[in-house]
């Protein structure tokens, strides 16, 4: 299993110095080879017995005439053009496979980084070897044990990173799940999550929080003069709050991560719609802001290191509109109303807390027993046979049910 951890660096002036120059020679390599690209591609296309461009060929191709051309690329590793050319015939490959969008070309200061591939560098305790730099200090040690495959060191604002990937046959390094039974978790805006358990997670909200700085501050970057020196103190300023908002976000949202994870063996969460959410124009603030993709991504691969199933429901089960009590499902709830009775039952219920025990009914349903509203799991386990059933079914014909076992016991 491939994990990758990003450590801080804490490099001193001529390290920094080193890490921009080689930022910037994979940076011009990349740039490089797409224009090659480009030109022999078209040259294919108008000449069917030329040969088609390649990642490999064009690495050929620049060590031939690096030397005579671009002789300041020795003055770093060779792996900084090398691995770029590399990542850009990856960017191809999706692209042809229609899992991205073509490849463009690099820009100074946005996303700068390179790449060593694992015979390049050396890990001891806190410390980094770069070749042609020496050893460098990090902020902690690797967490990981296993063959070191690769190190990318990049840039965030004014701050150097290194994530160092690692193939690791052993992923028990986190003790199991408590298994304080099965949980829903309903996410929304006014708080970042409500439970099952009837607890509520406020969420951070660091966008709204440091608005008038962000807004102050591209203010004065707009107003100073391109090329100069405070326009470059500006943005640098700008980019160093970006990367704290961005810092308090990702803080919140993995401790909560790591909190569910630890307690709950089952948790249940929502298929939400979030780019089509986004299109509300009075909340697509406050959904950017709280990060639901980066919560479900977190979730899932934390509970698959401590043992645990996250169950994704359905896009349309009705969690909000159906009553926790006895079932009923309201035609309509508009999203203003945060309070409602169910007609049939008399119960009062909270919007958020009834989705999040519906979610946990899910969840329940995944792992054994027949609940209600199992039909609407959008899981790869089903307690009754029904697989196929329900609006997730994913195969033409709906198979025959079958008896399950239970998967999963209570301790």
């Amino acid at each position: 299993m491939l994990i990758a951890h990003r450590i801080a660096l804490d490099p001193n002036n001529v390290q920094a110095t080193y890490f921009a120059r080689a930022a910037g020679t994979a940076r011009s390599a990349y740039n490089w080879a797409l224009a090659e690209w480009k030109r022999q591609y078209e040259a294919w296309k108008a000449d069917p017995s030329l040969p088609k461009p390649s990642q490999q060929s064009l690495r050929r191709q620049l060590n031939a005439i690096k030397r005579e051309q671009f002789p300041w690329m020795l003055e770093v590793t060779k792996n900084a053009p090398q691995m770029a050319i590399i990542q850009l015939g990856q960017a191809f490959q999706n692209f042809f496979a229609g899992r991205a969008r073509y490849p463009q070309f690099r820009k100074k200061g946005v996303h700068d980084r390179f790449t060593l591939t694992n015979d390049q560098f050396d890990i001891d305790g806190c410390r980094i070897r770069i070749p042609h730099l020496g050893w460098v200090r990090m902020r902690e040690s690797l967490r990981f044990a296993g063959k070191l495959m690769s190190a990318t060191v990049s840039r965030v604002a004014d701050r150097w990173f290194v994530s160092i990937t690692v193939d690791t046959p052993d992923t028990s390094h986190l003790p199991k799940a408590e298994n304080q039974g099965a949980a829903g978790v309903d996410l929304g805006v006014s708080a970042l999550a409500t439970l099952s358990t009837g607890e509520t997670i406020p969420g951070p909200k660091p966008h709204k929080a440091l608005l008038d700085r962000l807004r102050r501050l591209s203010r004065s970057l707009s107003r100073k003069q391109k090329g100069s020196a405070n326009r470059k103190k500006a943005r640098a300023r700008l980019a160093k709050l970006h990367a704290r908002i961005a810092n308090i976000r990702s803080d919140a949202l993995h401790k909560l991560t790591t909190n569910l994870t630890r307690r709950f063996h089952t948790i249940c969460i929502e298929n939400l719609n979030v780019r089509g959410m986004m299109k509300n124009r009075h909340l697509a603030r406050s959904i950017a802001d709280m990060g639901f993709f980066e919560f479900r991504r977190q979730l899932e691969y934390k509970a698959a290191m401590r043992g645990g199933v996250v169950v994704v429901a359905d896009r349309f089960f009705a969690s909000s509109k159906t009553c926790s009590a006895c079932g009923h499902k309201l035609d309509d709830l508009p999203l203003s109303v945060r309070e409602w009775t169910c007609p049939d039952c008399g119960s009062i219920h909270d919007r958020d807390a009834n989705a999040a025990i519906n979610l946990k009914k899910v969840a329940e349903s995944s792992v054994g027993g027949c609940q209600p509203f199992q039909r609407h799991a959008d899981c790869s386990v089903t307690a009754c046979g029904e697989a196929g059933s329900g609006l997730g079914r994913t195969l033409k014909t709906k198979p025959a049910s079958a008896k399950q076992e239970v998967s999963f016991i209570p301790v």
